[in-house]
């Protein structure tokens, strides 16, 4: 249970770095704990999207990354942000990703800092 809640709360960090970097990913709000709650929501869809869909769609395309030597995992990456983004606005969550290399650059970014944000933050798995 502590390992969900230190990767979303990781996720939530890197989801917010990358709003804050790309002008193109979108998180409004009239406050910023209305922006701290929706990036914990968004979080959560993320994580979930990751979970259920991200290894179907890596099953399916295994061709493609063992073609171009794991680099399409920028690809899933960036569509696992936009479908997030898809389903926010569907559940009337206020965060919205303009545009394909805006996902591709802001999938890169959360990928970073929430790798770095799981390394800092402790985690028992003893």
């Amino acid at each position: 249970m502590k390992s969900f809640v230190v990767k979303t709360i990781a996720n939530a960090v890197a989801l917010g770095v990358a709003t804050w970097l790309l002008s193109d990913i979108e998180l409004t709000g009239t406050s910023t704990g209305r922006k701290v709650l929706t990036l914990i929501l968004v979080a959560l869809v993320f994580g979930v999207v990751n979970f259920l869909v991200k290894p179907v769609v890596k099953l399916l395309s295994f061709p493609l990354f063992v073609l171009t030597l794991g680099l399409f995992t920028l690809v899933v990456n960036a569509l696992m942000l936009l479908l997030t983004s898809w389903l926010a606005g569907r559940l009337d969550l206020s965060f919205h990703v303009d545009g394909f290399w805006t996902a591709v650059l802001g999938g890169l970014i959360i990928s970073i800092v929430s790798w770095a944000v799981n390394m800092a933050m402790p985690d028992d798995k003893d």
